[in-house]
């Protein structure tokens, strides 16, 4: 198997259970990238919420981030590819938020917004069915963030609706799917997104890889969601995390170990190190 480029996910797969990239998965990474394999970060994450600890490994230049709305080269500081949503989707997007079940959250220029009135309820309470850290780390709070959403509607990488019920995600699912020239896809069980109508991390590797000359026979790529199912499908290799949607393992190619115990680096060293794992 020849390959020259590894796609990536971060939340549940390159990541462990605690949101950190371990020595034993940055060594592979490295040891990949010494042989020329291009290391390519893919996530939903807008860009300036991209963990230190991935972005200190040398071999990582491009990163595709907000599911696929930008692209880039960090070498260069330099945005090579954009893909937002078209304003009429951010327009009637909002206009299906009116339910205080849920919490609503804009990326724009690779930084990720937030109510106000629930970042502050977050800061004094330290309590949240998500990670208190990170929210307060990587989200900048506005007092109103359908207003934030409508001024800023030509630049909007993607719109996240996360819940703490999930039961009711099949209802805010049905809603969200009318919504006109959308991708509605998930990155995890507590959330639902919105991309542009061809806005997605399949679309954006497609056209990182047309730009460095490598092919989609070329390409592995590792995920455990469904956001990540429309990527493994475009690589040449699918590579599903043991501790992945089913839905996602079922498109897959291989199955590896689960994140908490470094899937994506037993990958790497068996399809592109050629190491067999112990």
């Amino acid at each position: 198997m020849d390959i020259k480029l590894i796609a990536l996910d971060l939340d549940g797969t390159t990541l462990n259970e605690k949101g950190k990239l371990t020595d034993v998965t940055r060594k592979a990474l490295e040891d990949a990238a010494a042989k020329g394999v291009r290391i390519v970060v893919a996530t939903g994450r807008p860009y300036v919420a991209l963990p230190g600890d991935v972005l200190e490994i040398d071999a990582i230049r491009y990163v595709i981030t907000s599911n696929g709305a930008m692209i880039t080269d960090m070498k260069e500081d330099e945005i090579i590819y954009r893909n937002c949503m078209a304003e009429d989707t951010a327009v009637e997007s909002v206009k299906l938020f009116d339910d205080s079940r849920y919490i609503i959250e804009a990326f724009t220029e690779g930084r990720a917004y937030i109510q106000e009135d629930y970042y502050n309820h977050v800061k004094e309470t330290g309590e949240s069915f998500r990670s208190v850290d990170y929210i307060l780390n990587t989200r900048n709070p506005v007092k109103n963030i359908c207003d934030f959403i409508l001024q800023n509607r030509d630049r909007i990488e993607n719109i996240n609706v996360c819940f703490e019920d999930v039961n009711i995600k099949e209802e805010i699912r049905s809603r969200l799917v009318t919504i006109p020239n959308a991708t509605i896809t998930s990155s995890f069980k507590n959330n639902l997104e919105i991309g542009g109508a061809t806005t997605s991390k399949a679309d954006a590797l497609d056209k990182l890889g047309h730009i460095l000359g490598i092919t989609r026979d070329e390409i592995m790529a590792a995920g455990d969601s469904p956001n990540d199912i429309e990527m493994l499908k475009a690589a040449g290799f699918a590579v599903a995390m043991g501790n992945g949607e089913e839905e996602v393992k079922a498109i897959a190619d291989f199955v590896t170990l689960p994140n908490s115990q470094d899937g994506v680096a037993a990958a790497v060293r068996k399809f592109v190190l050629n190491v067999e794992t112990e």
